[in-house]
């Protein structure tokens, strides 16, 4: 027996908003789900931070409706607080604010604030309540952040961009902490542009490019709208002109995108080479990975670790946008 969705508890229907006559949000919708976790995708600048600000009322929208759990942000945005937390991408405290007093400070602002020290003992906190915000290491700040965002008991906490700058085990940590709040009872809004992080933890996402929604589905439906593609890796033996790349592959028609990833891209990086160190990533048809290789042996061009792959959430991405949403792609 089918069981029925969780109702809705927040909507947003073609909202829109500019700073200063410049588009930032141009028509985003979607709804949110009691006990879901939902990803809010896409590149950096593409409109996430406008929409879930507009979704918390600390933005007024221009146009548009927004409804969270009754309430609209724009004129019950006093209400709304006391029923939703919030971390921000850019929340800093002052260095030399102690976690305990930012978890007391926090809590003054709720009716019926959770216990502190139960919430920072329970997010791994516990033994760092004296030490001053500027002494913390990056994933307990994360983890203040989650404390702040839950100490006023909300039943939505939005959470923007929370493992920016987190090294690989800090952010798989910080990731088994949301699953943990979903597990306890909170809906999460996930804003991030991290492909990854969507995949594991969303039960849904909506990705917005460009100020508007360009899909809402799960991670695997959108993956398997874009099925029967495939993503091919590889690196050149020898420095290759990109151009001399370009040619090679050109008559290949089911190859969709090319995009070669240094490194580290910047300023010594030549948008006009391919090095051995350069990853070449194709994707395409699930015709394209043969007739790719015999055109780059044609060429005169050898392939090395060579690799085909299933689609990801980034791959349908890129599909879906032609945008790559991760800052781990580089287009050369």
């Amino acid at each position: 027996m089918t069981s029925s969705p969780a109702p809705v508890i927040a909507q947003v229907e073609h909202l829109a908003k500019s700073y200063g006559g410049v588009p930032a949000v141009t028509d985003v919708s979607l709804e949110l789900r009691r006990g879901e976790i939902l990803g809010v995708l896409g590149p950096n600048g593409a409109g996430k931070t406008t929409t879930v600000e507009c979704l918390t009322g600390l933005r007024v929208r221009d146009a548009g409706r927004v409804e969270v759990l009754g309430l609209d942000p724009a004129r019950d945005g006093a209400a709304l607080r006391q029923r939703v937390g919030c971390q921000l991408q850019e929340s800093e405290l002052p260095a030399k604010l102690r976690a305990g007093e930012a978890l007391d400070l926090y809590g003054s602002f709720y009716d019926d604030p959770a216990d502190g020290r139960e919430l920072a003992a329970r997010l791994g906190l516990g033994g760092h309540l004296d030490t001053p915000y500027a002494g913390l290491s990056g994933g307990q700040k994360q983890r203040l952040s989650i404390a702040l965002a839950l100490v006023g008991n909300p039943e939505v906490a939005v959470l923007d961009e929370l493992t920016t700058g987190l090294d690989p085990q800090a952010r798989r940590d910080t990731w088994d902490l949301i699953e943990q709040v979903r597990d306890d009872g909170v809906t999460i809004v996930l804003v991030t542009h991290f492909m990854d992080e969507a995949e594991r933890l969303c039960d849904r996402v909506v990705l917005i490019d460009q100020g508007e929604v360009v899909a809402t589905d799960t991670p695997a439906g959108l993956i398997a709208s874009v099925q029967g593609g495939q993503v091919l890796r590889l690196r050149l033996a020898t420095t290759t002109p990109r151009r001399a790349l370009d040619e090679a592959l050109q008559a290949v028609d089911e190859l969709a995108e090319l995009r070669v990833t240094p490194p580290q891209a910047g300023p010594e990086t030549s948008p006009t080479v391919v090095t051995p160190e350069d990853e070449v990533v194709l994707r395409g048809g699930r015709e394209m990975v043969g007739p790719a290789l015999l055109a780059l042996a044609r060429a005169g061009l050898e392939p090395v670790d060579v690799a085909a792959e299933r689609m990801t959430l980034e791959d349908a991405f890129v599909t879906l946008t032609g945008r790559t949403a991760s800052p781990s792609y580089q287009e050369a």
